[in-house]
C-alpha cells in the first residue's frame, strides 16, 4: 500500500486556494500547508459558475455547469447527498485554470436534472447513477474523462471507472471503494456502525419518507453538521445548495436509493447484470487517488479495507485540518490537486 499522503488543508477563499494549489504543484509529491482552524464563511459569497446548461442524456434532461477550454482534457465532478454542484464551486475554477474542461452535473433528483418521461421509474440504485454519467459523456461527445466525486458521486465515479475503464482516464474518489450490493448490505453490522446509518433506517419507513419531504432542508442541514462536525458553514452556503433540493423527484429518489440498498425497493431489470457484476466487488484498474478527511463524521471505510480493490497506479491521501465528509468544498485545493495529479499519473 502506498504511504498515506497527509495534506494539511483549510477552507480559505478562492484566491488563497489558487495560491495553495500553485505551491503544491511546484513542490514535491509530499507537500504540506499550515494547518488551519476550521472557521465560518468557508465558501465564496456567490457561485462562480455561469448559467446552468441542459442536455438530454439517456432518460434525463441533465443540468450541468461547464468551465475551462472546450478542447481541454475533460473532468467530470459528481456530488453526493445531500449536496449539489456548489460542492465544487472552488474546485472547478482551479482545474479550469490548469486547462481542463470541467463538467459538473446535477445528479438525478437535484437542481434542473429531470426525467424526460413521467413513466420512467424514479430509480436511484447505484447502477442507474453510473449510467447517467456515461450517458452525459456520450451526449457531450466526450470520449474519455477523469471522473471524481464524493459520497454518491464517489460511488458513481467508482462504478464508471470499473465498468468503462476505456472511458475513464483516471479516478479521484473520496472514501475510496464505495461499490456495494443488496446482498452485502443484508449482513448486520456491529451496533456502533448501525447507529451511524440511522437515517437509512428512518428512510425505510413511511414516517421517514413523510418526514424527509416535510423537513428536507432541516434534515439535510443536520446531515451536513454530523458529517462535517468542524465545518462552520454559514446559512448562505447551505441555502445555495438547498435550492437544488426543490426538484420534483428529489424525495422519491433519496428514499429509493436507501431502500434499494437494504433490499426494500426494486431496481430496474435492465441493470440486473451490472448489479450482479458489482456484487462481486471487482477491482478498479485505472489510475486512482483516494482521499479522506480527518474529521469525516459520515460512515466510511478505512483505507486499508479497500486498498486491494485498486490495481493500477494508486495513492491514498489523508487531508487534515478538521476536514469532514464534503471534502471538495471544505478542502478545494487538496481535491483539485488530486485531480491534477491523477491526470499526470495517467499520462
Amino acid at each position: 500500500m502506498s504511504k498515506p499522503l497527509s495534506l494539511q488543508s483549510d477552507r480559505r477563499s478562492f484566491v488563497h486556494g489558487a495560491a495553495t494549489l500553485a505551491a503544491l504543484i511546484s513542490g514535491s509529491t509530499v507537500a504540506s500547508v499550515a494547518t488551519a482552524t476550521p472557521r465560518a464563511g468557508a465558501s465564496p459569497a456567490a457561485t462562480p459558475f455561469g448559467p446552468v446548461k441542459q442536455i438530454d442524456a439517456g432518460t434525463l434532461s441533465i443540468g450541468y455547469v461547464e468551465m475551462g477550454p472546450a478542447d481541454g482534457q475533460p473532468v467530470l465532478l459528481f456530488h453526493g447527498w445531500p449536496y449539489d454542484i456548489n460542492a465544487f464551486a472552488e474546485v472547478a475554477p482551479l482545474l479550469a485554470a490548469r486547462g481542463h474542461r470541467v463538467i459538473v452535473p446535477y445528479l438525478r433528483g437535484y437542481g434542473s436534472t429531470v426525467f424526460l418521461s413521467a413513466d420512467t421509474p424514479r430509480n436511484a440504485q447505484q447502477a442507474a447513477l453510473a449510467a447517467d454519467g456515461l450517458a452525459l459523456m456520450d451526449a457531450l461527445g466526450i470520449k474519455q474523462a477523469i471522473v471524481a466525486g464524493f459520497d454518491w458521486g464517489a460511488r458513481t465515479a467508482d462504478i464508471m471507472a470499473l465498468l468503462w475503464p476505456e472511458r475513464c482516464k483516471g479516478l479521484v474518489s473520496v472514501s475510496g471503494y464505495l461499490i456495494g450490493s443488496q446482498a452485502a448490505n443484508a449482513a448486520p453490522l456491529p451496533p456502533a456502525a448501525e447507529l451511524q446509518w440511522w437515517y437509512q433506517f428512518y428512510f425505510a419507513t413511511e414516517r421517514g419518507k413523510l418526514g424527509y419531504a416535510k423537513n428536507t432542508n432541516d434534515f439535510n442541514k443536520l446531515i451536513w453538521q454530523l458529517a462535517s462536525p468542524k465545518w462552520k458553514f454559514d446559512d448562505a452556503t447551505f441555502a445555495r445548495t438547498a435550492a437544488s433540493f426543490v426538484n420534483p423527484d428529489h424525495v422519491a429518489l433519496v428514499i429509493h436509493n436507501y431502500r434499494w440498498r437494504l433490499g426494500l425497493a426494486e431496481g430496474e431489470a435492465k441493470y440486473d447484470a451490472i448489479e450482479a457484476r458489482l456484487a462481486t466487488t471487482p477491482v478498479i484498474t485505472v489510475p486512482t487517488i483516494t482521499m479522506e478527511g480527518d474529521a469525516n463524521g459520515a460512515p466510511h471505510p478505512a483505507p486499508e479495507q479497500y486498498r486491494a480493490k485498486f490495481t493500477g497506479p494508486y495513492e491514498f491521501r489523508l487531508v487534515s485540518g478538521g476536514i469532514g465528509h464534503n471534502l471538495p468544498q471544505e478542502a478545494p485545493a487538496a481535491f483539485a490537486k488530486a485531480v491534477l495529479d491523477v491526470a499526470r499519473m495517467a499520462g
